[in-house]
């Protein structure tokens, strides 16, 4: 990979005090060199604690989440983005597959999201894929095209100068079928054909992570394609040593 190789941490919603310090400090022991950027994203309520156990480490952390709103209010749940910077956070996943799906969030207000995300100061990670019947319909690109330029229509090509996106193939997530590293790259290689569309420089410098199921018996393939970046790394993340031998698998060592 030409561009600097991003692993993402996204705990989901596992985890207490006890163990979300112990698995920051390992990550940070084992994982903070810097020759792989590492991003961690536990649960929010643990996002300071989380923060000061990477601290002077190259792992950062970030949010599962954001607010779309912009600033304060009466928005009972929400967490702004404002507020995920100010416990330490450095980026933030939105559009995760989870939240498309279970929260009923749509492309517009993915878009939002990512506004929010970038007037906070914070780095995106805006995810996109495609489910089953939609792979299985042969609508992947229309799916992957339609999700990436509902943000590019509404935050402008310049803001992916400071911006990931992971594909996640919904279809590969829990359901006994496996994307092979070719089918991840064909997915990434279209991202960035879309991105190069608007701004082939900016094209060429977005990172593309890669979020299907990630292990660290599969991650060194994956990472081999030229448009895979990275990976946004799920259940695999809350074993150190599953997560560590993906950086590791990122950062090209043996």
């Amino acid at each position: 990979m030409s561009r600097k190789p991003v692993v993402a941490a996204n705990w989901k919603m596992h985890g207490d005090q006890a163990a979300s310090g112990a698995l920051a400090r390992e990550v940070a022991a084992q994982c903070g060199d810097g020759r792989v950027e590492v991003i961690v994203c536990p649960p929010a309520c643990y996002l300071r604690l989380v923060a000061e156990a990477l601290a002077g480490s190259a792992c950062v952390p970030g949010g599962q989440d954001i607010s779309e709103v912009v600033g304060s209010g009466a928005h009972t749940g929400d967490i702004s983005g404002a507020m995920l910077a100010d416990c330490g956070a450095g980026h933030a996943i939105v559009g995760h597959s989870e939240r498309r799906a279970t929260r009923g969030e749509d492309d517009a207000r993915v878009a939002a999201k990512f506004i929010a995300a970038q007037e906070a100061g914070l780095i995106p990670i805006l995810c996109v894929g495609e489910t089953l019947e939609e792979r299985d319909g042969e609508r992947t690109e229309a799916v992957l095209g339609r999700q990436l330029e509902a943000v590019i229509d509404a935050a402008g090509i310049a803001a992916f100068t400071n911006a990931l996106i992971a594909y996640e193939p919904v279809w590969a997530i829990g359901t006994g079928r496996t994307a092979s590293p070719e089918q991840a790259e064909a997915a990434h290689a279209f991202l960035r054909a879309t991105l190069r569309g608007a701004d082939a420089t900016i094209a060429d410098s977005v990172r593309i992570l890669y979020g299907g199921s990630v292990k660290p018996d599969n991650a060194a393939s994956l990472f081999a394609q030229p448009d895979v970046d990275g990976g946004l790394i799920g259940g695999a993340s809350l074993k150190a040593a599953d997560f560590t031998a993906i950086v590791r698998a990122a950062g090209g060592h043996d």
